[in-house]
């Protein structure tokens, strides 16, 4: 299993926007995604060059990541298929 500290959402935080007291982070939201109702936070910076945020995603294993957790990926879609609709005119 993945060492949980060196993918904590403040180490993640760190390594991708690299905040400094000139350059402060904040959240701007957080919340559960609409499929699978996995954990996400929105931080945000602003510097010289430029305001950027970053979405971060809560895994199983406790850990953050820039990116979703797709174990469960195609599970969730075949869960959730749109089943075709035919319309048929009705005069």
């Amino acid at each position: 299993m993945k060492s949980t500290n060196r993918q904590s959402l403040r180490s993640q935080v760190e390594k991708w926007l690299a905040p400094t007291s000139a350059t402060p982070v904040r959240v701007t939201a957080f919340s559960r995604t609409g499929l699978g109702g996995r954990r996400y936070v929105c931080v945000e910076t602003t510097s010289p060059s430029g305001a950027h945020a970053l979405f971060f995603f809560k895994h199983d294993d406790g850990s953050w990541c820039v990116f979703p957790q797709t174990a469960n990926r195609r599970k969730l879609a075949a869960e959730h298929a749109v089943m075709p609709v035919t319309l048929v005119d009705s005069y």
